[in-house]
């Protein structure tokens, strides 16, 4: 199956930047997969932060982070990136690499595969 690892969280002060890495591999990942990504608060549930299609041609954002966040991919590397900019303490929570054949399945926030998640911090 595939397996997903995120990098790159850390703490960052509110209106920095920071970017997350998510490095795919395994026998049945394919760069036709749709790849994005989620967060979660604690006590709060998972929600859907950004996609992108499997050729990167399209990109989807949550409405919370449009304009602020940008999803790319480099299938050559098996990789996708979120760039993060002008952090809101909001955007505290630790966010998850998905992966899904569908890309109906993962803006609906329900992918095939999740990564185990990296710490991002926004301090106010």
């Amino acid at each position: 199956q595939v397996q997903l690892v995120e990098s790159g969280g850390g703490l960052v002060q509110a209106g920095g930047s920071l970017s997350v890495s998510c490095a795919a591999s395994g026998r049945t990942f394919f760069s036709s997969y749709a790849m994005g990504w989620f967060r979660q608060a604690p006590g709060k549930e998972r929600e859907f932060v950004a996609a992108i299609s499997w050729s990167g041609d399209s990109t989807y954002y949550a409405d919370s982070v449009k304009g602020r966040f940008t999803i790319a991919r480099d299938n050559a590397k098996n990789t996708v990136y979120l760039q993060m900019n002008s952090l809101k303490p909001e955007d505290t929570g630790v966010y998850y690499c998905a992966a899904d054949v569908s890309l109906s399945d993962l803006l609906r926030t329900r992918p095939d595969y999740w990564g185990r998640g990296t710490q991002v911090t926004v301090s106010s």
